[in-house]
């Protein structure tokens, strides 16, 4: 399916997939300028910049809610779809909760865009949030030159129960599911570098839900969790850190990386949201050892869509947490780094 010009579903935004949120400084600089959150019963806001709101209802049950979209990252409507949906859902199992329904948002042009594209990217969604037990129970569309999708999830969960990105302890192993690069090579298949076969292993690690391995960390217990999307795992690692109080350090040789994400990196083939994430990363004081290049920098700060989770998992229970992650189907899971007492980012 293509366009009426002929145009790919990738060339018709100047951004892709999550590479395209806005810059962390400048959202936080937003967001300081916001009234604080003073009901009691919301026990997550956008304080810690966490990965959803999380309400109170009573002793038993808090609503997560959370929504996510972003302009095509493949060109396959209904491939994209799955991903957006799957991206948005990330957020309720990073949380330790489980979706309950979801409602979808959507932009697309008055021309030029046909309507069984429209029908792919919301069919990718819909059937995505099936395999995640939820149904899509309606949406909201708006005009625009650029087509957009993704969906606002409501997830439940009990209130003590609540994984936090802001909890982490000193001495915590951080744990990553997925690889990353997808932004790396998202972008040289937008710029026709590699082809549909090189860009298959992370169309299908960012359609695959993190729902395994939330369910895995859930069923050993963890300190704290995030998912990795547009800031990159060091982006993301920071807020966890900040609000945690503490630093980490990671062992840049431990990170999964898909192939040829760094040979593409250092051809220049990453997106500019993966650029502005390592300069960033400097800014607020990342340090990188001597052996570690600048591909590799690109790579850790690469703008991920649906990546996975990173977890901080205590000393004593990180190779129980590995092996049920690897029993429940996720494979490529390993431990990345530690938490530590000095504050800041080590990579070495």
């Amino acid at each position: 399916m293509a366009l009426e010009n002929g145009v790919r579903l990738t060339h018709v935004a100047e951004c892709a997939g999550c590479a395209a949120k806005m810059e962390s400084a400048v959202l936080a600089s937003v967001l300081r300028e916001m009234p604080p959150v003073r009901d009691p019963n919301v026990l997550v806001g956008f304080s810690t910049s966490d990965d959803a709101g999380v309400y109170r209802i009573d002793d038993r049950l808090a609503l997560v809610v959370t929504v996510d979209f972003f302009p095509p990252i493949v060109d396959d409507p209904r491939s994209f779809g799955a991903i957006a949906a799957a991206n948005a859902l990330s957020d309720v199992y990073a949380m330790g909760a489980r979706p309950l329904t979801a409602v979808a948002i959507a932009t697309f042009p008055e021309e030029g865009l046909d309507r069984s594209i429209l029908h792919e990217i919301l069919r990718g969604g819909a059937d995505k949030a099936a395999e995640a037990g939820i149904a899509v129970i309606g949406g909201h569309t708006v005009k625009d030159r650029e087509p957009k999708y993704g969906l606002s999830v409501v997830g439940a969960v009990a209130p003590d129960a609540v994984v936090k990105n802001s909890t982490a302890l000193d001495g915590d192993v951080l744990i990553l599911t997925k690889p990353l690069g997808t932004g790396i090579l998202t972008t040289a298949r937008r710029r026709d570098v590699i082809g549909d076969a090189e860009l298959a292993p992370a169309i299908a690690s960012m359609q695959t839900l993190n729902r395994a391995a939330s369910e895995a960390m859930i069923s050993v217990g963890v300190h704290a969790a995030t998912d990795v999307t547009g800031f990159g795992l060091l982006g993301h690692l920071r807020e966890m850190a900040e609000g945690s109080g503490l630093g980490a350090v990671v062992f840049v040789d431990s990170v999964p990386v898909f192939d040829q994400a760094l040979e593409l990196a250092r051809l220049g083939h990453a997106p500019g949201g993966s650029r502005a994430n390592l300069e960033q990363a400097v800014a607020s004081g990342a340090t990188f050892a001597a052996g570690v290049d600048e591909a590799r920098t690109i790579v850790l700060t690469d703008a991920q869509t649906s990546g996975g989770l990173l977890i901080a998992v205590s000393q004593t229970r990180a190779e129980a947490l590995l092996h049920e992650l690897a029993r429940a189907g996720v494979n490529r899971a390993v431990a990345i780094g530690r938490m530590r007492g000095e504050r800041g980012i080590s990579v070495v």
